[in-house]
């Protein structure tokens, strides 16, 4: 008897089972909507108790481990309130110099975020467009820059609620660098190169330029568009150019063209 109840038991099973895989797929699409819906508050529970261990784990620390944290942070606040104090008298002092010579003193740099709402593959990502136009202060030749700082191109159209954007490394957006090395060297950025986007040519180089691979290329300020000190890349390499009368090299941008979301335009 109790042998045939097993067996009874085993037909049951097997015929449901033939049951569902006979069901129509909606059918089976609201069976597993229906099996998940009731198990699935026991699986959120334990997924909110396990949060709940690591996140408790995490925030309980040793005291002796938060007394240490404690005194580093002094001690780094210490520092950073006297470098402040130096960078204010360096600041003074340079005042003091700039009038003394008749310098003019540079502009503090005035930002607006924009969108990046368009890119066109078609030649290789060196244009871009933005959601900010005429309307909000823009016009041609504005520098703009990543949201990290590096340079990423200029304006070269303006409609009144877009722009349009040419990148570093078009041949349209030729850009008057140095580099920071020994002799301050300066160059002009030109195109990039045919496989890899983010190498651009760096050329007009005097013959005894002394560049050295990973020395920084910032903006030199004499093109009259981008001002100076605007980081642009890092030296690959060197080449003598034609006939051994100038420099010519490779800079690595530092700006990622392939990830753009958020951009600052630079305004006058």
């Amino acid at each position: 008897m109790f042998k045939k109840s097993h067996y009874v038991v085993f037909g049951l099973v097997v015929l449901l089972a033939l049951m569902v895989l006979n069901l129509p797929g909606r059918a089976t699409a609201r069976l597993k909507l229906a099996v998940g819906s009731l198990f699935l508050p026991l699986f959120g529970l334990a997924s909110s108790a396990q949060q709940l261990a690591d996140t408790g784990s995490g925030v309980i620390l040793p005291r002796g481990e938060l007394l240490r944290q404690n005194e580093s942070l002094r001690r780094d606040n210490e520092q950073l309130r006297l470098q402040a104090v130096q960078a204010g008298e360096i600041a003074r002092e340079n005042a003091r110099l700039r009038q003394l010579f008749g310098w003019s003193r540079q502009a503090q740099w005035k930002f607006k975020l924009a969108n990046v709402v368009l890119r066109d593959p078609a030649n290789w990502w060196r244009t871009i467009q933005i959601d900010l136009g005429s309307r909000n202060g823009l016009s041609n030749n504005l520098p703009v820059l990543t949201p990290d700082g590096f340079l990423l191109g200029r304006i070269s159209s303006v409609s009144l609620t877009h722009s349009q954007v040419v990148l570093v490394g078009d041949l349209n957006c030729r850009v008057a660098v140095l580099v920071e090395n020994e002799t301050r060297d300066n160059g002009v950025i030109g195109a990039a190169g045919p496989f890899d986007s983010s190498l651009v040519e760096l050329g007009y180089l005097s013959h005894n330029a002394n560049l050295k691979p990973g020395q920084n290329v910032v903006t030199s300020g004499l093109g009259g568009i981008f001002p100076k000190g605007i980081p642009v890349g890092r030296v690959v390499d060197t080449r003598v150019g034609e006939y051994g009368l100038n420099t010519e090299a490779r800079v690595k941008l530092a700006a990622d063209l392939g990830a753009l979301e958020e951009v600052w335009v630079l305004l006058p």
